[in-house]
């Protein structure tokens, strides 16, 4: 789970809106234009950083003792923070020592300011981490947002290193901005990164700390703003989809006064022959998700009439054969749960397509569009006419849709998701390590619940149905998504939490939990 934390006597984070998100170009902008707007130059900015990270490692990673501090510093501005910090806690009489992995003659600007100091106050650099000796924490200033090309020689020996001492002694890390060998936008390993335990990142939260590998490299996110308010410098285009903001997402409170009709119809279609639960399974989610009714159309039923009547788990389930959906009044549409590809379900979903009613496409209704043109271009029209779709792709069907390889969307999910929205004008969530859902004016969400307890057949099929649920009781599209998804994620997290996986979670215990949590807000 994503944990921010925010120290005394900075800036809090209005979280009404989210907390926004900034891409290493919208960050240099943010500084060039604090410079130019409230005359901080880059030399005040690396003073509060490297006063900010030594703090951190005096409150936070030497709070239970300790003394002794292995600093990285690298050439660029990252190098100097570290520096700076390598500075302070020597003058706090902590024993420090500083390797510094690059060339002093090839340093400038503020960089080059920071290593005279440290050396003018009687402090040495080393060219490579001292063997056999022993620390209690690690300090990484090796590289910051700026690196975009993979790690090699002795940059890469110096992470694994780290990594080393880190997971065999267990020596806490704290990393400067972001994790070395971590892409600020993407969350891609440029070869390798960092582990660290805590990250104290400047002037905003990047989108690459909580994506892909930036779960797993980040640790604890400490944001200090170096007393700079981005959004007033710089309107964001990105934000955290956090339980803070999801809070805000509320369905409107029920009324004595109501019935089942007032919290709308759910349609799901999919469950060809061997896949029925699929469908069963969106349908369950829709139903404890709150939808007032919901029909479940099983495509299994057009070959063998008898294939099943009833849900024998949930009997308030009521099944209707695929072509008998759009014969019913529905609040929004789900498709392609265990749908296959026959020709019987390209007929259905095409009819789904040109429908006035929402829709929620999944799984195989997503490969039969990315299959055939004619339905990409039914879909298209939806925009037109200002009916909502939403696409729910992981990252194979995302680029089956886009026609590029899974790969490409991996190497920047961010790029794909917002190409994937405005291509196909629709809301999208791509999932993964940090879900990020676009909207179709090229704006996104980063969200920070779930776990690789999700890694498992069926609970994509639980987040249609709740998506689907969230719509049909009168969410926006937008909203349903982001609801949906936080509370997805945030239902593995507590089970998880309660020892219920990662390993072997499945996705029908996905739906009470996440029914406890909307109705626990």
């Amino acid at each position: 789970m994503f944990f921010l934390k925010q120290i005394s006597h900075d800036h809090f984070i209005k979280m009404h809106p989210p907390t926004p998100l900034y891409s290493r170009s919208e960050i240099r902008k943010i500084e060039n234009l604090a410079t130019t707007l409230t005359h901080i130059n880059g030399s005040g900015l690396m003073q509060k950083a490297g006063l900010a990270v030594a703090e951190i490692a005096r409150d936070e990673i030497f709070k239970n003792g300790g003394q002794r501090v292995l600093i990285l510093a690298g050439s660029g501005n990252n190098g100097g923070d570290a520096l700076v910090a390598a500075r302070y806690l020597a003058a706090w009489w902590f024993t420090v020592t500083v390797v510094f992995a690059g060339e002093a003659n090839k340093l400038s600007g503020d960089a080059k300011a920071a290593f005279d100091a440290w050396l003018n106050a009687g402090g040495r650099v080393m060219d490579d981490i001292p063997a056999h000796e022993k620390y209690d924490a690690i300090i990484d200033g090796l590289f910051g947002i700026g690196l975009t090309c993979e790690l090699a020689g002795n940059y890469l020996r110096l992470v694994h290193t780290v990594n080393t001492l880190s997971a065999q002694h267990h020596v806490p890390v704290l990393a400067i901005d972001i994790p070395s060998g971590l892409n600020s936008d993407t969350g891609e390993m440029q070869g390798a990164a960092i582990r660290a335990n805590m990250t104290v990142t400047f002037i905003a939260i990047k989108p690459g700390l909580l994506l892909r590998h930036g779960k797993e490299c980040c640790g604890e996110i400490i944001l200090r703003t170096l007393d700079l308010d981005a959004p007033t410098l710089l309107q964001p285009r990105a934000w955290m989809l956090d339980q803070s903001y999801a809070m805000t997402l509320k369905l409107a409170p029920r009324i004595a006064d109501s019935h089942k009709g007032d919290y709308g119809s759910v349609g799901i279609l999919g469950g060809a022959m061997g896949m029925v639960g699929a469908a069963l399974l969106a349908g369950r989610a829709a139903l404890k998700l709150g939808a007032g009714r919901v029909y479940v159309s099983l495509l299994a039923q057009e070959t063998s009439p008898n294939t099943l009547a009833v849900d024998m788990q949930q009997l308030e389930l009521m099944l209707r054969p695929a072509h008998e959906l759009l014969q019913l009044e529905l609040s929004v549409i789900v498709a392609g749960s265990g749908m296959g590809d026959s020709a019987e379900a390209y007929t259905c979903l095409s009819k789904v397509l040109a429908c006035a009613q929402p829709i929620v496409l999944d799984a195989d209704a997503l490969n039969l569009i990315a299959a055939h043109r004619t339905l990409a271009e039914i879909l298209l029209q939806r925009a037109a006419q200002k009916i909502d779709t939403l696409l729910t792709p992981h990252p194979g069907e995302a680029s089956r849709l886009l026609g590029i390889s899974t790969a490409a969307v991996q190497r920047d999910r961010v790029a794909a998701a917002i190409l994937l929205a405005q291509q196909y004008k629709s809301y999208v969530v791509l999932k993964g390590a940090g879900s990020i859902c676009a909207l179709p004016t090229g704006e996104y969400f980063i969200n920070s619940s779930g776990n690789p307890a999700l890694a498992s057949a069926g609970t994509g099929d639980v987040l249609t149905g709740i998506i689907g649920a969230f719509i049909a009781q009168k969410l926006t599209a937008q909203n349903a998504l982001l609801l949906a998804v936080y509370l997805h994620g945030q239902a593995a997290d507590v089970l998880v939490k309660n020892g219920i996986g990662p390993l072997g979670l499945t996705a029908s215990e996905l739906i009470d939990a996440a029914r406890n949590l909307i109705n626990a807000k």
